[in-house]
């Protein structure tokens, strides 16, 4: 059994538990000790379920399938099918600059904190890999060239939380915050009528201190940004949101920016694509009449 601490604070029950490489928490207004151990422990269980399914790290899921698939077709169950569709309409919205096969740039970058850039050449070379155009999907049907891979972290935190909001949901009607590594989703008000208060982390100092306080009483709340990938070479910092059309980090992107939309995979897509939008990300989330936060 995955390891789980349930403590009250301040009116509230906070369960936390790790999964997807981050910490967790779950905060639940008004529950009692049992009630608030059991929505922890439901929560963790998705977590985990999701991270084992759609991991590129692991060796027994449907993604080491498709990526080890050297050019033959795999059929994929209705959950992986939603996720390959969404990934879909992110490339398309984002006129290809959001591509869930350009992972396999990992292999020339290292977003260490050091100044180690790539040689052009390794870059270039693994471009023939990148492009979701090259590949074949027809639910329930995905084909990829020998060489190329699939990597659904870009979405995968934000479905996590968008699918334990519905589990939990399906358990109680108190008022509780799921946040998985910053992001999250608040289900309503707390019991008085009162926002939840979140905090916006600094990226330049991330984790020690915050930049400001989103007051939010329901939605979707996800952040995308540098602050612990990256390279920085000659006065230049390089940012880990790569454009998948070059294969080299996006210039001029923001250090973060935090999105509030009505779910957390809607936030964490405008987050992800106002990064690759660079110097022209805040135009970017004006456009898109949504509350941001951008550094």
């Amino acid at each position: 059994m995955h390891e789980i601490l349930v403590e009250q604070r301040q009116g509230y029950w906070i369960g936390k538990f790790s999964a997807m490489a981050c910490p967790c928490e779950l905060l639940i207004d008004q529950a009692d000790q049992i009630l608030a151990q059991e929505l922890t422990r439901l929560a963790c269980r998705e977590a985990l379920r999701i991270e084992h399914k759609f991991s590129r790290y692991r060796d027994d899921n449907i993604i080491h399938a498709i990526n080890n698939s050297n050019g033959i077709d795999i059929a994929v169950d209705q959950e992986t099918a939603r996720l390959l569709d969404y990934a879909a309409e992110c490339h398309r919205l984002s006129a290809g600059k959001f591509d869930i096969t350009s992972g396999v740039l990992r292999a020339a970058w290292r977003f260490d904190g050091s100044d180690h850039l790539p040689e052009p050449e390794a870059v270039q070379a693994l471009l023939a890999k990148v492009g979701w155009t090259k590949l074949s999907w027809r639910a329930p049907n995905i084909q990829l060239q020998p060489g190329m891979e699939i990597d659904l972290g870009g979405i995968g935190k934000e479905y996590a939380v968008d699918r334990i909001v519905q589990l939990l949901r399906a358990q109680t009607g108190l008022s509780f915050v799921i946040n998985l590594g910053g992001d999250l989703y608040v289900t309503g008000p707390r019991h008085d009528g009162s926002h939840w208060c979140i905090g916006v982390d600094d990226p330049a100092a991330t984790g020690q201190r915050s930049v400001g306080e989103i007051h939010i009483k329901q939605g979707g709340v996800a952040t995308s940004g540098d602050a612990r990938r990256y390279l920085f070479k000659d006065g230049i910092r390089y940012s880990h949101i790569i454009d998948p059309r070059t294969g080299w980090p996006v210039p001029n992107a923001p250090r973060a920016v935090t999105v509030l939309a009505p779910t957390c995979i809607e936030a964490g897509m405008l987050a992800t694509f106002a990064m690759l939008e660079g110097d022209h990300a805040r135009e970017f989330l004006q456009h898109q009449g949504v509350t941001f936060w951008c550094a």
